[in-house]
């Protein structure tokens, strides 16, 4: 398998106030990256190490522990989920475990059971992560002519999501999906990973390997940023494979909005036909029921 490096972007100038050239240069990137692959690294994102650490730790006394403890009713708002529900055969089944949780719930106390410590370093992390999808969006937005909080009304605590995920080793078949082979439903998201690798996108054709990296976070494109930026931005299709000797665990945030949000193109002529989040969220869940897999943007093409 070939191994990619995915651009790799320092967001110091952005986080730390540089100068307008710097800040120019790395929102340049950025907008790049968006456009030639849809995936990108950052370093120097300002979520401290020892937030991540932190998280790290509890998710994992979170999977650990047995799996009725996990499953129990109102945990995490009865978010557990393992395996694929809708597989008819194995290219369809992932192998994993996640925790699907809402932003608005993260700070009741009542989600988190037996869980308490979890609740502070979650909160914590969750506005970071919200913090800097909030500043990659308008990036993203102004590179197109708008203004750079024009996501904020629209995506806020009451509408996008963390997802705590845990892919257990697989000695079953070295072919196992961690996660089939999708592209994500939001605007973009950012994903803290451990170093055991797994991750793979497409990229001209063909899947390739990310090499994981301890300092940086990883981002992608969504179909939402896609369809807003009439196809200048790129939703590109990834999947992780299962390890078969080690577990794998990462964290992923959703920048998502409210489903009665209106997706239309930023400019003319447009790609695809307006849509809400709602409507595109029921396709896809039918697609997959119907079908057993996403297609997507396709669906809405003009």
């Amino acid at each position: 398998m070939e191994e990619c490096r995915l651009p790799l972007i320092d967001l110091s100038a952005l986080i730390k106030h540089h100068n307008e050239r710097e800040r120019l240069a790395c929102s340049t990137a950025i907008c790049r990256a968006s456009s030639e692959w849809g995936f990108f690294q950052v370093v120097n994102h300002g979520i401290s190490p020892e937030l991540l650490g932190t998280m790290k730790k509890e998710q994992m006394k979170l999977f650990q522990s047995p799996f009725e403890s996990k499953a129990s009713c109102g945990l995490l708002n009865n978010s557990y989920r393992w395996g694929t529900p809708t597989a008819t055969y194995p290219k369809q089944f992932s192998w994993s475990e996640a925790f699907h949780i809402p932003l608005t719930k993260i700070s009741e106390e009542a989600c988190y059971g037996e869980f308490s410590s979890l609740r502070e370093v979650m909160k914590e992390f969750a506005a970071a992560m919200s913090e800097l999808a909030r500043l990659l969006a308008g990036i993203l937005a102004e590179n197109l002519g708008h203004q750079k909080g024009v996501f904020e009304d629209i995506c806020d605590e009451s509408t996008c999501f963390i997802r705590l995920n845990r892919y257990p080793a697989c000695p079953i078949s070295p072919e196992m999906f961690g996660l089939v082979p999708h592209t994500d439903s939001d605007f973009l998201t950012i994903l803290y990973q451990d170093q055991v690798g797994g991750l793979q996108l497409m990229k001209n054709s063909k899947w390739v390997a990310v090499k994981p990296n301890q300092d940086a976070l990883i981002v992608n494109i969504g179909d939402l940023f896609q369809a807003w930026s009439n196809d200048v931005y790129k939703s590109v299709e990834h999947k992780v494979m299962a390890n078969r000797t080690t577990e794998r665990y990462s964290i992923a945030y959703f920048l998502c909005p409210s489903y009665d949000s209106l997706i239309g193109s930023c400019r003319d002529p447009s790609i695809y036909r307006k849509f809400t989040f709602g409507e595109y969220r029921s396709q896809v869940q039918e697609d997959v029921r119907k079908n057993g897999y996403k297609v997507g943007l396709p669906r809405f093409l003009v």
